[in-house]
């Protein structure tokens, strides 16, 4: 059986990660996670700009998150629901790996990730950008844009954080998730 892309990516180090972590990385075929998310965004114009441009919802506390997992041959297909009320904020990312990183895409914006694992955290790094497939952002940009991922109390806890040299913090989003049983 073919490795899924994140054992591909991390190797060995994806064993060792909590039970929490692995489920939800070591999808093969369908599945669908449910939880909930908490979106904290700043009020600076530069700032609302660049999360608007990155597809980053409005901010939230506690909303319902579901994500579905399809995985195939060319990686995964991620569908993010979150139910902010009045209206639900959709998102559709397709995940891959080129070079030992991960890749994601996400309308125009495409980034690159390094992940490694230390102490139960799964860290992803983003290492470098395109807009449109061919316009790359300048590294540096974006050193301080960073997920971490964690099992507590058997659910996968992360915090994903934007912030920007001369807008300063874009946004910050943490929650949960945990594979849906279909029980009410």
């Amino acid at each position: 059986m073919a490795p899924t892309l994140f054992q591909t990516l991390l190797g060995a180090a994806f064993f060792r990660m909590p039970d929490a972590l692995r489920t939800l990385h070591g999808v093969r075929g369908q599945a669908r996670h449910a939880g909930a998310m908490t979106i904290e965004r700043s009020r600076g114009l530069l700032a609302r700009l660049c999360a608007r441009l990155a597809g980053v919802p409005g901010a939230t506390t506690d909303a319902a998150l579901t994500l579905d997992c399809t995985t195939g041959p060319r990686g995964e297909i991620w569908l993010r629901e979150l139910d902010t009320t009045p209206r639900r904020a959709q998102a559709r990312w397709r995940l891959w790996h080129r070079n030992g990183q991960l890749r994601l895409r996400r309308g125009a914006l495409q980034l690159r990730c390094v992940l490694h694992h230390h102490g139960g955290t799964l860290y992803w790094n983003v290492v470098g950008a395109r807009v449109l497939g061919v316009l790359p952002l300048p590294a540096r940009l974006l050193a301080d844009v960073r997920g971490n991922e964690r099992e507590v109390d058997g659910r996968c806890v992360f915090q994903v954080e934007a912030v920007l040299p001369l807008v300063g913090p874009v946004f910050r989003a943490r929650g949960w998730l945990q594979p849906e049983t279909g029980e009410d």
